[in-house]
């Protein structure tokens, strides 16, 4: 036997070595998956009061729940095994939702609710849905015997004016939407979807309250069962589907027409709904939190990647509300009103940055998560600072 080599004495073969790297990444990987992991789950600080609310695959347990009127705590865990989303509705009116529940975790959500009888959503669209009562309490009485507030009438009619406006530019758009996809000319369908795209978001606050309209107009594949080839599929993301990933016009004649139907079934109950001096905020404030918990962070145009366009268009939907009530919360809290104006150009910037300055615009697959996560607390500084206006002008 040869003796050892002295320079290669107590130096591990480079087969051992390679093994050993292998290994430390795999245990590296797998412990920050594991920090992830907990971190998501980890438990948010227990309000009083919480109602706990479990979501499965066929329906919510419990499917009845009542609670007094006024701020109520929901925690809602998905049990299914595909995110969810989970709103309480008046009629087809959304009262509040949250979104993009993923399988196994968690999501708070506080409710200023009103005496009446409500539905719960559970899971998948077409699952059976729960009822939530809502009985009379201080609060309530409180809040009826409030006085109304002359003020806010100009500003309530302006934003009525402004989404009838909009809606008559969605109509438009989907119209000439139908009629390029009728022509089989793609480049023209693209850019009558975009422009209609962004009336749609202008008015989303409001539009998206309306539970049978948003799902017939707007659903996500991930919320239905069959998802892209689910008969309930339907709308603007069933045309983006076929425009940008199969690139083609086929099928979508029936599915461009139906919009139009949906769309001006849209604008006239855009013409009759009621709002109250506190909806001009309320509406905008739950609509830049939906975006940030959901669209902002995952996507929403998942076939086109037209994300930054469309987010630029929903916080000009945001503002329009709130400018009109800023010249009164100007006098009320001068503080408040700066925090609104500037929370609304932090975003644009942020949407400016993300955009770049070529002449392409930059898909939103190239924006990487933690740039996603910083434009998503952009919407959640929306949302806080406009949540600031009703209490400067006493309306809470």
């Amino acid at each position: 036997m040869s003796p050892p080599d002295p320079q290669r004495v107590g130096v591990p073969s480079s087969r051992l070595m390679t093994v050993a790297l292998l290994g430390a990444g795999v245990l590296a990987l797998a412990g920050g998956g594991a920090f992830y992991l907990a971190s998501q789950k980890a438990l948010r600080p227990v309000e009083a009061g919480l109602i706990p609310v479990r979501v499965g695959d066929k329906s919510c347990e419990p499917m009845d729940l009542t609670v007094p009127a006024g701020r109520t705590v929901f925690e809602i865990e998905n049990a299914s095994n595909r995110p969810i989303e989970w709103e309480i509705l008046d009629g087809v009116m959304v009262v509040e939702e949250r979104e993009n529940i993923a399988p196994g975790f968690r999501s708070q959500l506080a409710a200023r609710l009103k005496p009446g009888v409500y539905d719960i959503t559970c899971g998948l669209l077409s699952n059976p849905r729960g009822k939530l009562t809502v009985t009379a309490s201080a609060h309530s009485e409180a809040e009826r015997a409030k006085p109304p507030l002359k003020a806010f009438i100009g500003p309530l009619s302006e934003y009525k004016v402004y989404l009838t406006l909009q809606a008559g530019q969605l109509i438009q758009g989907a119209k000439a939407l139908s009629s390029a996809i009728e022509s089989g000319d793609i480049q023209a369908a693209r850019s009558a979807y975009a422009k209609a795209r962004t009336a749609y978001r202008h008015v989303e606050a409001v539009s998206g309250r309306f539970a049978d309209l948003e799902n017939a107009i707007d659903p996500v594949a991930a919320y239905l069962a069959l998802r892209e080839e689910d008969p309930a599929f339907t709308g603007f993301h069933r045309i983006e589907l076929g425009l940008w990933r199969n690139s083609s016009v086929a099928d979508l004649s029936p599915v461009a027409e139906k919009l139009i139907v949906d769309v001006e079934a849209l604008r006239d109950r855009l013409k009759t709904v009621r709002f109250e001096p506190a909806d001009l905020t309320g509406y905008a404030s739950r609509e830049a939190r939906r975006l940030a918990e959901g669209a902002v962070v995952s996507g929403d145009s998942l076939y086109a990647g037209d994300d930054i366009a469309e987010f630029a268009a929903a916080v000009d939907g945001l503002e329009k509300p709130v400018s009109l009530l800023l010249p009164l919360a100007s006098e009320a809290s001068p503080d408040v009103a700066k925090a609104v104006t500037d929370a609304f150009a932090a975003a644009r910037a942020e949407l400016g940055k993300l955009a770049g300055s070529g002449a392409v615009p930059v898909a939103y697959t190239e924006v990487s998560p933690e740039a996603r996560k910083g434009l998503a607390s952009t919407f959640v500084a929306i949302a806080d600072a406009i949540d600031r206006i009703n209490p400067a002008l006493g309306l809470e």
